[in-house]
């Protein structure tokens, strides 16, 4: 088991159900749980599937150099990045529009 955190934006109402049946939402949006690899893995098909054009990321407890590991679905500014074995976040530039 491993601490797992969900931040959601703009996702429709039944993703965020259906994420609030394992974790707690502690914030709008923001979700928490001690969970299994597999429970994890399974909260992440449903964001695949349920997400639509929202945006969401994941973060979990893992033994790596940071402590954590995280994964995005969808557009933002923020996007990940590895730098020499360690993943990183970058900003993406503001569009000229």
């Amino acid at each position: 088991m491993a601490m797992l955190v969900v931040i959601t934006e703009a996702v429709p109402p039944r993703l965020r159900g259906r994420l609030a049946v394992w974790l707690l939402e502690v914030r709008a949006g923001v979700y928490v749980g001690d969970v299994s690899k597999r429970i994890r893995e399974m909260v992440w098909e449903q964001i695949n599937v349920l997400a639509d054009d929202g945006n969401v990321v994941m973060a979990w407890a893992s033994n790596h150099e940071s402590g954590f590991e995280f994964q995005t679905y969808g557009t933002n500014r923020r996007e990940p990045w590895d730098q020499d074995g360690l993943r990183l976040v970058r900003f993406l530039p503001l569009d000229a529009n």
